[in-house]
């Protein structure tokens, strides 16, 4: 009789800490990469008659919903792994809540823990992921220059003005370019570059020609000039195209020439115009003149048993000591997608938890019956030997 008072007891205590558990689902529901987490009872005693206790509570795997935001560093994973982060002390956690920025370091930070999101290097090491270095590009001098369009046979000159060109400090230059008709019988379809300067100044000159088919000659398809910069020589390789092409500059008859010039190289200082990951979870990024250059790419943690991983708080976890996670990529090893842009939700179904409540609810209100029943009991046999 007082084993089943006991028993009673353990069901309300095992029923109140189940309770706990759905509530904590509940009250993350909108929490980002939140997973909710489920009960499990045991029989004491090996079903003796000693009542229940919670053997144990797991995490619940599947993913959530996978929601669009406007924050290009908002990151979901669509398939399987975690993102990896790194707090100040250096310890590690793993999260599918991709709630990202970049902070006034350039350092990619988790914007709730501000702990840091990792990278793979390519000797396998995590390290954090940062555009301090790359928020601007440096200048680049021009070296190269492209002539493309026809220069007309017949034709004595031709001229392309204000083509700009850089030096190595950015600044730019502007060149004007006059083509003049200097054929002989000797040499036909011959022609003298001469390049100016901003002031007129002729600061260089060459001779190309063309082949009988139109197409820039052999051995005269390009010159190069010299552009002083404060007492520093800069090379720039003017280019008419290859032999047998008609892809650069070409010799044909016609009414007038085109010829124009299309800078090949240099720029001045750039901005970063545009952050974003692709789908490998690569960081693009976007200068102002529209160059693109891949950066570092994210690293993901998988486990052999996710439901082992300990929750630290909100929609972090840390991995067991015994638990090695694999490290890799999105996108490659059976690891899922990253769609940048996303978020993924928690995977609490209200359905269910209201379901489990109602099931907590009525065993906490059988064991408590149990209870009350057991103590009429042991009253009623406390009066009956008081009455003899």
């Amino acid at each position: 009789m007082l084993q089943s008072f006991f028993n009673g007891l353990s069901g309300m205590f095992s029923f109140s800490r189940g309770l706990q558990t759905v509530s904590n689902n509940i009250s993350n529901m909108n929490t980002p990469g939140f997973r909710g987490s489920d009960n499990f009872f045991r029989s004491l005693n090996g079903g003796a008659g000693l009542g229940t206790s919670l053997n144990s509570t797991s995490m619940r795997t599947g993913a959530g919903e996978i929601r669009q935001t406007s924050n290009p560093t908002d990151l979901a994973l669509n398939g399987s792994g975690f993102f990896i982060l790194q707090d100040e002390n250096g310890q590690t956690f793993y999260t599918r809540a991709g709630q990202f920025q970049f902070n006034e370091d350039g350092v990619l930070i988790d914007t709730v823990s501000k702990a840091r999101v990792m990278a793979l290097d390519s000797a396998g090491n995590l390290v954090p992921i940062s555009i301090q270095e790359q928020r601007t590009l440096p200048a680049e001098a021009t070296t190269s220059i492209n002539f493309v369009g026809n220069l007309v046979s017949g034709s004595t000159t031709h001229s392309v003005s204000d083509v700009q060109v850089f030096d190595a400090a950015g600044t730019v230059h502007r060149l004007s370019f006059a083509f003049t008709n200097i054929s002989t019988a000797a040499s036909p379809n011959a022609w003298r570059i001469d390049v100016s300067d901003s002031n007129s100044t002729v600061i260089g000159t060459g001779e190309v020609r063309f082949g009988a088919d139109a197409t820039p000659l052999a051995g005269f398809n390009s010159m190069t000039f010299s552009l002083d910069v404060n007492g520093t020589s800069q090379d720039i390789t003017i280019n008419l195209g290859e032999p047998a092409s008609f892809s650069g500059t070409t010799h044909f008859s016609g009414a007038a020439s085109n010829v124009g010039a299309r800078v090949v190289d240099g720029h001045a200082v750039l901005g970063l115009t545009e952050i974003k990951f692709d789908e490998d979870g690569t960081l693009q990024l976007t200068y102002s003149n529209g160059d693109k250059n891949e950066h570092q790419r994210l690293a993901l943690a998988t486990f052999n048993d996710e439901s082992t991983l300990i929750q630290a708080s909100g929609s972090l976890y840390r991995a067991p000591g015994v638990t090695a996670p694999q490290l890799g990529y999105a996108n490659s090893g059976g690891n899922g997608k990253v769609q940048g842009g996303n978020l993924e939700l928690s995977n609490v179904d209200l359905t269910q938890e209201f379901a489990d409540m109602l099931i907590i609810q009525r065993g906490y209100q059988a064991s408590s019956r149990v209870m009350s029943v057991s103590n009429e009991m042991i009253e009623q046999l406390y009066n009956n030997t008081r009455g003899g």
